[in-house]
């Protein structure tokens, strides 16, 4: 028994050792190789982390549509969160995702120590103020609550929001990153924080809600019909983007995903399923 034992720790040491020195290796061919250097399997499905709507119903469309023609072997694998799917690219559980825009990213990698980078900028989710307790944005009176995402992009895309259609007042130079302390003028209104998730579900509850984009849509919410103000398409920095953990940006795999997200067939479907709740980004560097 002590010598089957001994032999199974020598494996184990001979592997592990065989692992070390392939993730230290280096390939000789830079285009198809993986983040840590080591050769990519291109016969291997490329795995991505999506959240549900409008961003796996894309990735669905070009794995069904698209993605054979390229010899592209695509998985999505759905996220509920805005956490999971950039720890998973970090860890290397897949191969990248598609949910976030850069200045969620950048504050994201600031905060965990994360790697994550962007590779190709896809479709913009305009940011809507949604109520099922008022009609118009002159009936949100004093006292009343809204809702805005927790996170620090988003609240801070939200107070913009709402600071541009008069509901409050933001101090001098507060940017995407502003903060509840950052209004100088309430207009006796209430703010309800809560994680971006769980912002359509609190819309029984209170007066009105900032809700992402995506959210809207998984609720049944149409931004473009529904929604008392929403964000415009014109200079926003919000494009989501694919993003792979840094260093993965060459392989073959991403690079043939990001021409399909980008081309025409896509632009199309995004255009036609959403009807201007979701606008294709395609043209300028996601970095």
């Amino acid at each position: 028994m002590r010598k089957n034992i001994k032999l199974t720790a020598l494996a184990a040491t001979a592997t592990a050792l065989a692992l070390g020195l392939t993730a230290c290796g280096s390939s000789s061919d830079p285009s198809s190789t993986k983040a840590d250097g080591g050769k990519v399997d291109e016969s291997k499905p490329l795995v991505i982390a999506a959240s549900p709507s409008p961003h796996a119903d894309i990735l669905n469309f070009v794995k069904d549509k698209l993605a054979a023609k390229d010899g592209l072997k695509l998985e999505v694998k759905e996220f509920t969160d805005y956490v999971l799917p950039n720890t998973a690219t970090e860890q290397g559980q897949v191969d990248g995702n598609f949910f976030q825009h850069k200045p969620y990213l950048d504050d994201f990698n600031k905060k965990n120590g994360t790697h994550i980078v962007p590779v190709v900028n896809v479709h913009l989710e305009p940011l809507g103020l949604y109520s099922k307790k008022v009609k118009a944005l002159g009936d949100i009176k004093a006292g009343q609550t809204i809702a805005v995402p927790n996170d620090t992009t988003n609240e801070g895309r939200a107070l913009q929001l709402l600071a541009a259609n008069h509901l409050i007042t933001l101090k001098e130079g507060a940017g995407t990153s502003a903060k509840l302390s950052d209004i100088t003028d309430k207009k006796g209104l209430e703010f309800k924080e809560l994680e971006a998730a769980t912002v359509p579900r609190a819309l029984n509850d209170v007066d009105a809600a900032v809700i992402n984009g995506n959210y809207a849509i998984e609720a049944k919410l149409s931004p473009a019909k529904d929604a008392l103000a929403l964000e415009k398409a014109e200079g926003n920095p919000y494009a989501n983007f694919l993003a792979v953990k840094d260093g993965k940006q060459n392989d073959p795999r991403i690079q043939k995903l990001a021409k399909l997200l980008n081309s025409d067939e896509v632009k199309k479907f995004i255009e036609d399923k959403y009807q201007g709740s979701v606008i294709p980004a395609f043209g300028a560097p996601a970095s």
